[in-house]
């Protein structure tokens, strides 16, 4: 495992860090943890190096934070900074403040966290917990020893990440979505640098864009990286991208099997700032390219595949899917894409109608996996409900 500085603080992160949204599930149900599964995959991440472990109140239905607390039994909370979040969508009181995190570190079974975020803050989000006294807050869960310090996520605009950093003092880290795709977008590269400057670390979530850049890509992207004289898969472009990158303090990974474990602590043994050459990055800018050519998931629009005998709005489908992906982690911002999909495409084209034919995939000029990507996107629009 390669280690970085964590802005000011007198230890080093490694570069990979894992994110525990999107744990392995029994069943479809994004809250049936499969926690052995669960716990070994966390287990195996820190005996590997990994000592930077980043959940939420509510991820994986509100079951990240106690199976995680289980994965850090026997000895493993003592080798980590762990990382957890405020669900400021639903703090509407100083005392919820308190009620949350106490909730949390009995869920988590700690006696504190050593990063407390706000999360997914934007200027409304912001002005309203700073009314209600947020910072204060954090001050005296620092001060009891609840939380080492106090950090926030973000979903916003670059003028709004500048005005959040300068309006505190004691901000102990921040965590932003930043990858090749979304360079421009949030709080971009220019946020990435600004946070840096100021000694503050910087958290990346969404490295691989949500997995969408782990996808079989389509053979004309394929092409431009079988021009890199070093092979990588998808996913470790995205991840090397990111980890190029100096200012960056540690990039999470959302890893839903333990193979993607393996393989993302391997590419992290390989990582380091500046590390990419001149002619790698013309080839991931290149990609970047193509990729705002078809959309996300590589889809160009064309319509090949329809019409879908099912009525599924293919097409539809996935440019909601992409806008699901840029705003993930944004609350708000992602049901109102939800909200979209319910309106535009509905119960009649939606992601349940498909019926697995495989017809859409034999049309497809750029070979997309649109089965794969269509379940992959029920529990996005329509998940199954208990």
């Amino acid at each position: 495992m390669k280690y970085r500085r964590f802005g000011k603080h007198d230890f080093r992160v490694s570069a990979l860090g894992f994110g525990a949204m999107r744990l392995p599930t029994l069943s479809g149900d994004h809250s049936d943890v499969d926690e052995e599964k669960s716990i070994e995959m966390i287990r195996y991440a820190v005996d590997h190096g990994v000592n930077y472990i980043d959940t939420a109140y509510g991820y994986m239905g509100g079951k990240s934070e106690v199976v995680v607390g289980k994965a850090l039994k026997d000895g493993y909370r003592e080798r980590v900074k762990l990382a957890t979040k405020l669900p400021s969508w639903i703090v509407n009181t100083r005392e919820d403040m308190d009620k949350f995190l106490n909730e949390q570190l009995k869920k988590l079974d700690v006696d504190h966290v050593d990063f407390y975020l706000l999360h997914g803050l934007g200027k409304d989000r912001w002005e309203k917990l700073k009314s209600l006294g947020v910072l204060e807050f954090g001050v005296e869960a620092v001060a009891d020893g609840r939380i080492r310090g106090l950090g926030f996520s973000f979903h916003d605009e670059y003028e709004v990440f500048k005005s959040i950093i300068d309006g505190y003092d004691k901000w102990a880290m921040c965590q932003v979505l930043y990858n090749y795709i979304d360079q421009d977008r949030q709080a971009t590269t220019k946020g990435l640098q600004y946070a840096a400057s100021k000694g503050l670390p910087v958290v990346i979530m969404e490295p691989i864009g949500g997995g969408s850049l782990a996808v079989k890509p389509p053979k004309e992207i394929q092409d431009i990286w079988d021009e890199a004289k070093t092979k990588r898969s998808q996913a470790e472009w995205a991840l090397q991208w990111v980890w190029n990158h100096p200012e960056v303090s540690v990039a999470l990974s959302g890893m839903s099997t333990m193979q993607q474990v393996v393989e993302n602590v391997e590419s992290a043994s390989r990582s380091g700032p500046n590390t990419l050459t001149a002619k790698e990055l013309q080839l991931v800018e290149r990609v970047r390219k193509k990729y705002s050519e078809y959309g996300y998931i590589g889809c160009t629009g064309c319509r090949y595949c329809m019409p879908c005998p099912n009525g599924v709005a293919i097409p539809e489908i996935f440019a909601l899917i992409n806008q699901h992906y840029v705003k993930r982690g944004d609350r708000d911002a992602e049901q109102e894409v939800v909200k979209r999909y319910k309106e535009t495409v509905g119960k009649e084209n939606g992601v349940k109608n498909c019926k697995q034919c495989g017809k859409c995939e034999d049309l497809c000029p750029q070979h997309l996996p649109i089965r794969n990507l269509i379940s992959g996107a029920t529990w996005v629009f329509e998940p199954r409900r208990p």
